[in-house]
């Protein structure tokens, strides 16, 4: 799967109906998510982020791609995304492997809002 796809692929898990998303995740799929329960596997990993509105607007900026081996490709992302009624802006990471000759599913995924002002350090008392 060639870079462009790779982003096309990514934005439709963001901005694609539920069916699309099953069809695209892993039943073995591992996520980690900013909100309870914060860490999901498999069906429930796909059940809890299907049913959650699409996003109509999606940005990725800082991408980066892996190959580390045939058949598996990680990406790295800051993503900005908007709806009607949210906005959200975190930095992702994905993994996906093929499972056949163009047929990818995804088999990790991990979202973290920034967590600081860029510039800020926070210190904790000894």
């Amino acid at each position: 799967m060639d870079d462009d796809r790779v982003w096309s692929f990514e934005k439709s898990l963001w901005d694609g109906g539920p069916d699309h998303y099953r069809e695209l995740v892993d039943d073995e799929c591992l996520m980690v998510l900013p909100h309870p329960p914060f860490v999901l596997s498999g069906r429930q990993a796909i059940e809890a982020v299907a049913e959650t509105p699409r996003w109509s607007n999606v940005a990725f900026s800082k991408g980066q791609v892996a190959r580390p081996q045939e058949g598996v490709i990680v990406i790295a992302y800051h993503v900005e995304a908007s709806r009607d009624d949210a906005s959200y802006a975190a930095n992702c990471t994905s993994t996906y492997r093929r499972l056949s000759h163009d047929v990818w599913r995804v088999i990790q995924h991990q979202q973290t809002p920034p967590l600081a002002q860029s510039g800020t350090v926070e210190k904790t008392k000894s």
